[in-house]
Formats: structure tokens, sequence, C-alpha cells
């Protein structure tokens, strides 16, 4: 399709790709016949999903699959639960170096409490995001080592910290890594590794969060021991995992669907407290909230200010101190926001004037590092490219990078890697540090990479439709199937309806600046509010007759429930095979 071009205040935003529509296949015959027992609209959104049969059908919507897997396959797990089993015997001061996100404070907040009921002798770390950057790094090793720390245990880091690993052990120090992302060529010289990824794990789900790894962790430990399984820490694993974009599919998405239960149902004091800051409330809590609620609060922390305040508030034991500090997150989470879209707007000036290159690159020194990840993330989602941004210091930049579909932004920095400082990450994102001088070199070679290496059937962005249903077909259990769907979130996405032809009743722009639109829709009679957000800027030239792609999902307000389309994409009625 064309590219468009719409005002921004008072300059001209850069040419964005319109989403391709991608018209649902129709399920075979065969598949028709063996879910003969729901209603067509289920069969093509189940079918979407790769369901073909009723048992898989109804496993799916129970919740019961897959079977939770055997903590003992990973690789490295038993070492490294005998090892924590012998510090717990013996009051060694174990150290939970974390990383400063969600995932990793959350994982942090798991074992931490897990290992105190087991009567371990534990603190945590966070490094600092501005001063010590991600990771492990030395300075933290010695200080550690100094402090009289004996046994390290990393959540969601470690995995390429080489150097300050075999630091550590000259220290005296044992180093059990517990990661998610990606190894390098070598391996840390760690006491025990933990992640499905290493070369020759038989754990069969790839995708666990560091969470998830962590509560693996301790399941085993706790198994070791002879206690019984932890009947808490869901409601943290359901969290990190949700923030951490984590794929819900397989194993993660039954941890997530327990845990939400656990989240609804919790006596937390920081949750209740994070809930009540976040406009949420018990009962209410779905992956939604977490992605666009709490876990941003959470992800403020380690952001704007210290991660040990999130960690604080998790751990909570009562109100009055969980209180204050969900108020301080929700302070952060706001200047987290107007901070992130400082950023993206002076990112994306860069490309006022001309067309942007398929790698976006853009570092300054007035970027805050707390948020470049973020900013980042919505360039990558507006130009449909990889885009790295980074605050630029004195001799270095540190940066995050987000990709698309189709182009694994940490192979290419592996090529790129006599030009980095260090790296690491997944294929959809990764952070780096990198001589300023090399720059404009690390610019020019993922280009290159990118010309090379990028599938071109993903370079226009692409919306799935799940169905094409008319609003009538909305009511009368559409609502409550979906619910049996959820979780929702990366690799399980809530159903995109369209509905063509739908006259707009009214529009109207709402939010900071107008940039949201908020639209009443009608088509056979029926309408139904609807809410498109980040499209204030459509209005002026939208039609009366429309084809709209959505969401369908509850609006509570005021204590009323109604249903509401959440606006994927829209555009002038036209047909749909066109």
């Amino acid at each position: 399709m064309d590219e468009i071009c719409r005002s921004l205040q008072a300059w001209k935003e850069p040419c964005m790709r319109e989403k391709r529509w991608i018209l649902p296949e129709k399920p075979p015959d065969w598949v028709e016949a063996a879910l003969a027992d729901y209603p067509p609209i289920h069969r093509q959104i189940l079918f979407r999903r790769g369901i073909t049969s009723a048992t898989q059908a109804e496993r799916f919507l129970a919740g019961s699959e897959p079977e939770v897997s055997d903590p003992m396959l990973l690789n490295g797990m038993d070492r490294a639960v005998r090892r924590l089993a012998e510090g717990i015997q013996s009051r060694e001061r174990i150290v939970i170096y974390g990383d400063y996100d969600a995932d990793g404070v959350t994982a942090s907040a798991l074992l931490v409490e897990g290992l105190e009921k087991l009567g371990a002798s534990v603190k945590v770390y966070f490094p600092n995001r501005i001063d010590e950057g991600y990771g492990l790094n030395r300075e933290a090793m010695k200080l550690l080592a100094g402090q009289g720390a004996q046994l390290i245990v990393s959540v969601d880091c470690g995995m390429r910290a080489l150097d300050e690993v075999e630091l550590a052990n000259r220290l005296g120090l044992d180093v059990i890594i517990t990661d998610h992302h990606h190894p390098g060529a070598s391996l840390p010289p760690a006491y025990a590794i933990v992640n499905p990824l290493q070369p020759g794990d038989a754990y069969p789900f790839k995708s666990l969060a560091g969470v998830g790894l962590a509560y693996k962790l301790l399941m085993a430990l706790m198994d070791h021991l002879g206690q019984a399984p932890a009947d808490g820490g869901l409601d943290l694993v359901a969290l990190g995992t949700v923030a951490d974009l984590a794929t819900l599919e397989g194993e993660n998405r039954y941890l997530v669907r327990q845990g939400l239960r656990a989240i609804n149902a919790t006596r937390r004091p920081g949750l209740l407290a994070l809930m009540e800051t976040s406009g949420h409330k018990p009962g209410h809590v779905d992956a939604a909230a977490i992605g666009f609620g709490l876990g941003p609060r959470i992800n403020a922390a380690g952001r704007i200010e210290s991660a040990y305040r999130a960690l604080e508030l998790l751990l909570a034991h009562d109100m009055a101190s969980a209180q204050p500090l969900a108020e301080a997150l929700d302070a952060a989470n706001r200047k987290r926001q107007a901070l992130t879209q400082l950023v993206v707007e002076r990112a994306e000036s860069k490309w006022q004037d001309r067309e942007p290159p398929n790698v976006l690159l853009s570092a300054d020194p007035e970027f805050h590092e707390g948020v470049v990840g973020l900013a980042a993330a919505r360039l990558a989602e507006r130009f449909h490219r990889p885009a790295i941004v980074g605050r630029m210091g004195e001799r270095s930049t540190r940066a995050s990078a987000r990709s698309i579909e189709g182009f694994h932004i940490t192979e290419a920095l592996e090529e790129c890697g006599h030009l980095l400082l260090r790296f690491g990450g997944h294929a959809a994102a990764a952070g780096m540090e990198i001589p300023n001088e090399n720059l404009p070199m690390l610019e020019e070679k993922l280009e290159l990479l990118f010309e090379e290496r990028a599938d071109p059937s993903k370079l226009d962005p692409e919306l799935q439709i799940d169905a094409v249903v008319s609003f009538e077909d909305l009511v009368g259990g559409l609502l409550e199937f979906q619910d049996n769907l959820a979780p929702f979130g990366m690799g399980n996405p809530m159903p995109a309806l369209c509905t063509p032809e739908v006259e707009v009743m009214s529009k109207r722009t709402v939010g900071a600046g107008g940039k949201h639109l908020k639209l009443m829709l009608k088509q056979g009679g029926r309408p139904f509010d609807a809410i498109a957000f980040r499209m204030g800027d459509r209005t002026g030239g939208l039609p009366g007759r429309i084809d709209v792609v959505y969401h369908l999902e509850r609006n509570h307000y005021l204590g009323y429930e109604t249903l509401q389309l959440n606006v994927q994409d829209l555009r002038p009625a036209a047909s749909l095979e066109a």
C-alpha cells in the first residue's frame, strides 16, 4: 500500500507504512466437522490459533494445557539446587543479583520470599541503570565480595558476563546464572547456568521469562529439601511475565492464567496498593491491566529512580507502608511517560526532511537512559523498522534496540561485535554499549545486514484478522468465549474482528492534546462505542462509512460495565477483497 503522511503539531511527521489487512483463511471442511459443536465464528477464531480438534479446543479453553514441565529437565538445575541447599544449610550470605526491570524485580522478590522461608540469609542487589548499566559488572562483584557474599544468583541477566563471572570466581564467589536471554558463542564460567536456550538444554518450553525461571528454581529447591510446593509466587510470575512481553503460549499461558487468579484474590499489600493507584480493582485484573497499568509502574522504578523501591513495594507487609511506595511509582510512571514522548519527538526529528533508513539509529546526550528502550519500541512500531535509541555519554553510548519480525536484532549485533563494548538480547530486543566514534559504522553495518537478511515478506506491517463479523454477531456469547481464550498478549493476541460498511455516527478527539479518537459506530441498527488510541490525527479526513478492525472488550466506568470496540485500524469503506 502507498505510504501515508500526516501532520504532527508544527512539522510534518515522517512517512509511515499503512497496515496490510490479512483476511482469515476459512477452516477446511474436516476442521469445521471436528469443531461442529462451536458456533461458526468461534470455529474460525480457534482455527486461527492452530486448533483443529475438539480435544485441543477443550483443553485450550479450559486452560489445562500444557502440563508444567519438570524443572529438573533444565540443564544446570540439579547443580544449582544442590549449591543453594548447601548455602542455606551453612548460612552463607546469598545475593540475588537482579535486572532492574519488572521481570528482574518480580524474580528477585519471588526468590527472596522463598529463600527466607527456607531459612536463607539473602539480600538483593540491583545495578544502577545510569551508573552501572545492565547485568553483572566488575565493580559490583568486588563490592559484594567485600561485603562477605559467598553465593550470587543472577536473575534475568548474566548470560554474557564472561569476564565478570571469571572475576567473581577469583574473588571466591560462586555464581549461579538464571537467565532467558540468548547465550553468546561462549558461556560464562559459572557454578551453574539455568537457561533453556543454552546449547543442549532438554527443557521443552524455551520461552520462560526470568521470573518463570526463578519460579522453576524455587520449586526444584523446595522439592530437593522435602518442602511442600510453594503455594505463593504465581502472582509475581504473572506480573513479571506479562510485563516483560514474554509469549503467552504453552507453559507461560498456564502460569499467567494461574497467576492472574492469584492476583485477583491477592492479599499482598503491594499489589493492592499498585492496583489502587493504577485504577484497577481486585477481580478485574487481566493481562492488559498488567501490561498497561501495573507493569509500567514497576518498570518505572528502575527506569527513573531505583528498582529497590519496586522491590520494597512487592515485599511490603502492610498497606501503610505499601501505599506511599505505590504513589511514588505512579509519579515515576508519569515522569517516564513525559520523558519517553520527548525522546521520541527528538529522535523522529532526525528524519523530518528525509526518508528514514531501514534501521533507525538515534543517539543524543540529552536522552534519558531509562526510556531509550521505550522510545525505540515506539519508533519501531511507527515506522515498522528496527530502531536503536541511546544516550550518548562522554566516551560511549548505552542504547536499546527493538526490531520487527523477520530481522533478528541480536544475531545482527553478533556481526557487529567488533564495534561494540557489550551487548545482549533476543530476536526482537537488545541492549548494547558502543564507543561513540563507532556509531556511524554501526549504522552503516546494520543497514547492510538488513538489506541482506530481512525477510521481504515481513517489511510491510500486517494486521491479521481473526474473523469478519457483523455487529449483531458481537452479542450472544462471543465475549464469554473470548474470555476463555485469555490471557492475551504476545503469541496469543486478542481476536482481531473486522466489520465492513460501518456508519460513523459521531467522532471526537479525547485525551491530552486530542491524541485519541472516540467514535460512535453503527451497523445494521446496532450501535457501539469505540475508542481508537493514538488516532486522534485521523479525525479530519474520516469518511461517514468505514471498514474497521477492532478488539471487543469490556469497559468499566463508574461501576457500570459496557461493551466497547478498541479500534486497531480503520479505512474508508471498500470491498475487503480489494
